[in-house]
């Protein structure tokens, strides 16, 4: 659309009065994704062998780094 990509996500509401239905804007500069090093395993104690369960686990999260890169399109009636 007008040069610029278009991604759905379909966890954006539907559009609706007064809902924030679309947002635009440059998502690489405005929201920052943290990758924490290293993952955890954790063996299972009581498993029965020769299987044996694994449980793994990787923390990462994100949040706007630029309010002023990314807006909101609010529709009205």
């Amino acid at each position: 659309m007008l040069g610029f990509p278009v991604v759905e996500a379909e966890d954006m509401p539907n559009i609706a009065t007064d809902s924030v239905s679309i947002a635009f804007g440059d998502f690489r500069r405005g929201y920052l994704v943290v990758d924490r090093a290293g993952v955890r395993i954790l063996r299972d104690p009581y498993s029965a062998k020769p299987h044996v369960l694994f449980y793994t686990t990787k923390r990462v999260g994100g949040g706007v780094q630029d309010f002023a890169a990314i807006k909101g399109l609010k529709f009205s009636a």
